[in-house]
């Protein structure tokens, strides 16, 4: 899109939000490139191994770039990787100013982009539109901080708390736009994960429908201790093993087996109740170079992530339906905690209405739930 730069670093992170999901282990990053008021190129990372979203920008602009601003959502690279450093490119078209949103933590970065680009002359200017640009970046910002992806965890329930009836039930608790909006969900995530027990009631795919335009899956991860995971699962099948990584603690039998049907086998060692530690998982997730991963549930997982403090945002749906039952299953299981002042704390930080659904986003705004085992 050329034309008048009415808000370049707006159109920079609206560039960049196309990239969500498909650039890890990089970040999704936009770059506008604006000359006399008008924007002359734009770009942005498309996936990793692939042209970083300031060279897209400038191959846009070709000559026009001279003497232009360069609007871009992050600190610009300035190191080898699969790509050469977008600050030599920068350099070498001969911009006159860079203005990004917010630095880069990596190690390799972390300030050095800045100071190469003023070290040649450019005009350079931090902090536009900062806050917006974290909210794009969370998962590769924090997994650069702490070295683990950031966790979502997904649910849909009845008015009563209820995500089942009493015999298993639960298609569908939410409308056809709360199912939409958690493909989306999908769709934005690196890997969806889910426990056995999920796998064993509902057989799911966690696959994005519609397909996307590009083709393009999060992959899937089972947390399967003991090695349940049957071979007749849909995961198990031909068309998604390969995209699915099982999580055991090790030695369990059947592992060959599952192998042989394609399936990534991953072994962690077990936290104290012997279950898969989810801090390692989180580690190893984050060293593969996740940045934000979506949990599904079931429960017992779920209580897991909330009870270790691993839960970054929580996306509730609460659909008008009234289920009822002491055995309907609720979002999150595990033991609970005796008290209400050792409840996990969060802050809703937004309330959407989809069809007659409403849809609360939570974020951690205290320690988390205080239990001795989960």
């Amino acid at each position: 899109m050329t034309g008048p730069a009415r808000d370049p670093m707006g159109r920079a992170l609206e560039l960049a939000a196309l990239g969500r999901g498909r650039t890890a282990p990089n970040p999704p990053v936009g770059v506008v490139v604006v000359r006399a008021g008008r924007i002359v190129g734009e770009g942005y990372h498309t996936a990793a191994g692939e042209a970083h979203a300031e060279t897209v920008a400038l191959a846009e602009a070709g000559p026009l770039a001279r003497d232009a601003s360069l609007y871009v959502t992050l600190e610009p690279c300035c190191h080898h990787g699969r790509t050469p450093p977008c600050t030599d490119a920068i350099i070498a078209a001969g911009v006159a100013e860079v203005r990004y949103a917010t630095g880069d933590p990596d190690p390799r970065v972390a300030g050095g982009g800045h100071r190469a680009l003023v070290q040649a002359g450019i005009r350079v200017e931090a902090g536009e539109s900062e806050a917006a640009a974290g909210e794009l970046l969370r998962g590769y910002l924090l997994r650069q901080r702490l070295g683990r992806s950031w966790v979502t965890a997904k649910y849909a329930m009845s008015l009563d708390g209820k995500i089942a009836t009493r015999s298993g039930d639960a298609r569908w608790i939410s409308g056809e736009a709360s199912r939409a909006h958690a493909h989306a969900l999908r769709d934005r995530s690196d890997a969806v994960i889910v426990g056995i027990g999920t796998v064993l009631a509902d057989n799911p795919s966690l696959t994005v429908r519609p397909m996307p335009s590009d083709g393009r899956q999060p992959h899937r991860i089972v947390v399967d201790t003991c090695l349940r995971m049957p071979l007749d699962a849909a995961l198990a099948g031909p068309e998604l093993a390969a995209g699915t990584t099982v999580a055991f603690v090790a030695p369990a039998p059947g592992s060959a087996a599952l192998k042989d049907r394609g399936l990534g086998l991953l072994a962690l060692p077990a936290d104290r109740s012997g279950r898969v530690d989810l801090c390692a998982l989180l580690d190893t997730l984050g060293q593969r170079g996740y940045n934000e991963v979506l949990v599904e549930g079931g429960g017992e997982l779920l209580a897991g992530f909330f009870a270790l403090g691993l839960v970054d945002e929580v996306q509730a749906c609460l659909a008008p339906i009234v289920i009822g039952g002491r055995t309907a299953s609720t979002p999150v299981g595990g033991i609970g905690v005796e008290r209400i002042d050792q409840a996990g704390r969060f802050e809703i930080v937004d309330l959407a209405r989809r069809d007659q659904d409403v849809w609360i986003v939570a974020r951690p705004a205290g320690p988390p739930m205080e239990v001795t085992n989960v």
